[in-house]
């Protein structure tokens, strides 16, 4: 996903962002491909685990390691959350450069503080996430449903991000809002936000930085995760989503997948996905890919075909060091928001199954991972507790390593094993 790319129709000339913008695990039901939007587990795999709540503090069962772990990164964690409290506006917004995306960074600042375990009743941060939600339902278009301003210069111009991110974030604090009133102007906005998604999708099946009309039919992977990420979590919360929307977004992500490396073995072939199916942009994109694995992955298919193939190939493209150098690729916060929600999943014996030819210094591994990629984010931290790594701004690249490195805790249940 990225604020910048190529212009849509309304793209203004002195459009300041060119960097890498995301967000969460997503799903599409992929009959052909093997994933299920249901989330039900594939035949011979237990059956998921009901979500989990915040309220019971650390979800699922930690390994003590994790738990040192977790004591080790807390100051760095809670220095993080504390900054972007700070940077939270009277009316509940939060804000990128310049005023910019404001519905995007409101939501994605309110995820990570729901990461930390806070909710929209109880926690720390629960006057935040309370300010953040009434915002963003001050921004609902009654008559389309869309969640945002498209006549605001600042945010008009990638709309369907903000309008994606929020659908996700109203989503998860759906399920934890015990008002009954609150909880019916919720389901009312959800339902109209799955609507316009609908509404808003292209022909071929993909999503772009505006509505297909308003585009002129053009797709963009990033956007497409991120309507995908917001119709799974509005499905987990209950509102009904449209099989056709999701019929559709199954030939896109077939059709953005292409073969990179070939081999007799096809458990050592590589596909990757590319950026837009409209322009054919052949390029074949690490973060997409890595994206599009923890679509699969979140809809319990660990050992499929493509997922596979595509992890074969973020393997290579993305690496994993604590090496100063690691951190200097372009999208680099975009690509590890997926590619940590990958690695979690696949915890620590997962790949092993993927790839049982690999040798053990081979495998990929969250534990390893952790170490490396942590290590970056800690000696990367400003003093004031924030991260600055690109031109969308702190309070973007802030709330994505806040929720990186809040994955164990498991208080978000879209992002839990």
């Amino acid at each position: 996903m990225t604020f910048g790319g190529p212009r849509a129709t309304r793209q203004p000339l002195n459009e300041p962002m060119d960097a890498a913008m995301h967000l969460r695990t997503f799903v599409i039901v992929l009959l052909s491909l093997g994933l299920t939007f249901s989330g039900a587990a594939a035949p011979g795999e237990d059956p998921p685990a009901p979500p989990r709540s915040p309220k019971d503090g650390l979800a699922g069962a930690v390994d003590e390691r994790t738990q040192q772990f977790l004591k080790k990164i807390q100051p760095n964690i809670d220095r993080g959350l504390e900054w972007l409290a700070k940077q939270q506006k009277r009316d509940g917004r939060w804000e990128a450069n310049d005023g910019h995306y404001p519905i995007a960074m409101t939501a994605l600042a309110g995820l990570a503080f729901l990461a930390e375990g806070s909710t929209i009743r109880q926690g720390r941060y629960a006057e935040n996430i309370d300010k953040a939600v009434d915002f963003l339902l001050t921004r609902v278009q009654k008559k389309t449903g869309m969640i945002g301003n498209p006549n605001y210069q600042r945010e008009q111009y990638r709309y369907m991000y903000g309008h994606g991110f929020s659908t996700l974030f109203l989503s998860q604090v759906y399920g934890e809002e015990s008002d009954e009133f609150r909880r019916r102007e919720l389901e009312k906005v959800l339902t109209g936000a799955v609507d316009f998604i609908g509404k808003a999708q292209t022909k071929l099946g993909g999503w772009g930085y505006l509505t297909a009309q308003e585009g002129q039919e053009f797709d963009e992977g990033s956007v497409t995760i991120t309507q995908l990420q917001a119709l799974r979590a509005a499905k987990n919360a209950g509102i009904p989503v449209a099989h056709e929307i999701i019929e559709k977004a199954k030939e896109y992500l077939r059709k953005s997948t292409v073969i990179v490396r070939r081999d007799n073995d096809p458990r050592r072939e590589e596909a990757a996905v590319v950026y837009s199916l409209q322009q054919r942009q052949e390029m074949q994109r690490p973060p997409l890919t890595a994206a599009g694995i923890a679509c699969m992955f979140s809809a319990g298919e660990y050992e499929s075909e493509l997922a596979v193939k595509w992890l074969n190939y973020c393997q290579r493209m993305i690496p994993i060091s604590a090496s100063d150098n690691n951190d200097v690729f372009r999208q680099w916060e975009y690509t590890h928001f997926y590619y940590a929600q990958v690695l979690y999943i696949l915890g620590d014996d997962r790949h092993a199954k993927m790839r049982p030819d690999l040798a053990e210094d081979r495998l990929l591994t969250w534990s390893g991972y952790r170490d490396a990629i942590f290590d970056i984010l800690i000696r990367k931290q400003n003093a004031d507790g924030s991260w600055s790594h690109n031109q969308v701004g702190p309070v973007y690249t802030t709330a994505l390593y806040l929720i990186i490195m809040q994955l164990d805790k498991g208080h978000v249940p879209i992002y839990q094993r």
